[in-house]
């Protein structure tokens, strides 16, 4: 029996932990191979790579779903004897209409290591198989489930080892040191298992280390990864002992949980920009979280992130959605979060994922939501469809200013000063009405930001200068002149050799300007008067600006 592990990730340099979990534990069974691919391929060329094996088993996940039911209708088409099978997250629960599908054979419901190590020890004989949905002369079986998997049997085991280490150091990397989230929340999968379990220690360094080795990104795939200080400690001793130059670690961490001598360790020992944590807020209203069965204490999740955030680069997550939270409360949310003024702030919107206790219980808040993957929200008793389109409005002004820092500066004048959820969200309706959220050029991003200015807040000038900071100090080459006017010739390199600034060897751009834009940005000082702003380019760094006093011309 010839039998290929396959999946379609989201991107190339997305790697899938499964597969190569399933390869190694059975790597001696001579007719099994391993393959990825990606959902932007073309599925006629992935069904002709994969049609001469006896068996498919695709792993599957909410974002490739679609295109791998593509994939496996094509293979019988070309090869009606071959056997698909199915496993992963989303074929785990709801999978009556997926078995019901004349192409698909089987489905693997929940951890696959005990359910496939079985088919390959049968020959696919599916009656021997625990966890096993299949089908036999139109009658669906399933099969009692397998205990939970002794996670004591990866002693000793790297699913990596079966890559070429050369092709690792452009990839994200995956790692689980546990399985199991402690917390309910009624939105997420990982709320199902409530067990947490973890990987044996030297197993985990072992694979830690090979990854440091070969690779630059780790991630590592545990829930909560701090929910035992003593362990999160350890990992973290371990990486600094024996990372590589260039490495990034990427956590998924619990904030209002983080134990004091977790936040000492890092403040004396991990350099910045090391480490990424990943802290899902979802939401502040607390009638929300608890309808949720979530608990979250945004005071110390605050207070942890602010004493980090200097050496830690933080990725804060909100959702749109959430029972009980209302249009104001998500503006609330979004203003008190960006007051930690995160590297990345992600505002997601609720997803109805099979198997969660929020999608069991929809009618209950009269969610209505798309019936295809992303099973995203369409409307609900306390939102709107028209106030989903201009939060998604908004979502795409965030990512576009704010995530892709192209007007940082801006945005946290305007947080200070104003309603930073409106500026956005009147921002991206303007962007919408004049511009293309996924067709636009970098010209575009800024004129619309001056454009929206002018028409909103043209009595700020402080606003608008900020802008014209952010133009200009976005790119490494000197950029085409676009905001502010710069002097003519003679006073420019007047003024360049005064400052004794090389314009031999780097570029500049000289502005007139009523603010000191590189004391706002050095300590948030808002000085006025009479000032050059000198933006330097060397081609390789990011833009420098440095202010002076115009009188030094006098």
């Amino acid at each position: 029996m010839q039998v290929l592990l396959t999946t379609l990730n989201a991107k190339y340099i997305h790697l899938n932990l499964a597969i190569r979990i399933l390869y190694e534990m059975n790597k001696s069974y001579k007719g099994l191979a391993w393959k990825e691919f990606t959902i932007k391929e073309n599925t006629d060329s992935i069904a002709d790579t994969c049609k001469t094996y006896d068996v498919v088993a695709f792993s599957c996940y909410i974002w490739n779903i679609t295109p791998t039911l593509q994939v496996a209708e094509k293979l019988k088409q070309l090869n009606p004897s071959i056997k698909i099978l199915l496993g992963g997250p989303e074929v785990s629960f709801d999978w009556q209409d997926v078995i019901n599908k004349t192409y698909v054979d089987y489905i693997i419901i929940g951890e696959g290591e005990i359910p496939f190590e079985t088919f390959l020890k049968h020959n696919g004989k599916p009656e021997q198989v625990p966890g096993l949905v299949w089908k036999e002369e139109n009658q669906i079986h399933q099969n009692p489930m397998p205990p939970a998997f002794d996670l004591k049997r990866f002693e000793g085991f790297n699913p990596y080892m079966n890559d070429d280490a050369g092709t690792l150091e452009n990839k994200v990397l995956y790692i689980e040191t546990s399985r199991g989230c402690p917390y309910k929340c009624e939105f997420c999968l990982a709320s199902l298992d409530n067990k947490v379990r973890y990987l044996p220690d030297e197993t985990i360094k072992n694979q830690l280390s090979y990854l440091m080795q070969n690779g630059r990104v780790i991630k590592f795939l545990d829930r909560t990864f701090n929910i035992k200080k003593d362990f999160t400690i350890a990992i973290f001793e371990y990486i600094l002992q024996h990372r590589k130059p260039g490495n990034i670690f990427q956590f998924e961490i619990t904030a209002d949980i983080v134990h004091p001598d977790i936040i000492q360790y890092i403040q004396d020992k991990v350099p910045a920009g090391l480490f990424r944590f990943e802290i899902g807020i979802q939401t502040v209203n607390q009638k929300a979280n608890l309808e949720v069965s979530r608990k979250q204490n945004f005071e110390k999740t605050s207070k942890v992130i602010k004493q980090l955030q200097d050496k830690i680069e933080m990725h804060l997550d909100l959702i749109v959605g959430l029972p009980l939270d209302y249009h104001a409360d998500i503006e609330h949310s979004i203003e008190e979060v960006f007051k930690l003024h995160p590297p990345e702030l992600q505002l997601g919107f609720l997803k109805f994922l099979k198997g969660t206790p929020i999608r069991e219980r929809y009618t209950q808040y009269g969610y209505e939501f798309d019936a295809l993957p992303p099973y995203q929200l369409i409307k609900s008793n306390f939102l709107s469809e028209q106030e989903l389109n201009d939060i998604t409005k908004l979502e795409e002004a965030l990512e576009i200013y704010w995530n892709k820092k192209r007007a940082c500066r801006t945005l946290i004048y305007a947080g200070e000063t104003y309603s930073i959820a409106k500026f956005l969200g009147g921002l991206g309706t303007y962007f919408h009405a004049h511009y293309h959220f996924h067709k636009h050029s970098l010209h575009d991003v800024y004129d619309a930001l001056h454009q929206y200015i002018q028409l909103h807040y043209a009595d700020d000038l402080v606003l608008q200068e900020l802008l014209t900071a952010d133009y200009y100090l976005y790119h490494r080459m000197k950029p085409q002149e676009r905001f502010g006017v710069e002097p003519v010739s003679k006073l420019k390199y007047a003024l360049l050799e005064k400052k004794g600034l090389n314009y031999h060897k780097n570029r500049y751009i000289v502005l007139e300007s009523a603010f000191n834009i590189e004391k706002w940005i050095s300590s948030r000082q808002y000085k006025t008067g009479s000032f050059y702003n000198i933006f330097a380019y060397n081609g390789t760094d990011v833009a420098q600006v440095q202010t002076t006093e115009a009188a030094i011309l006098a």
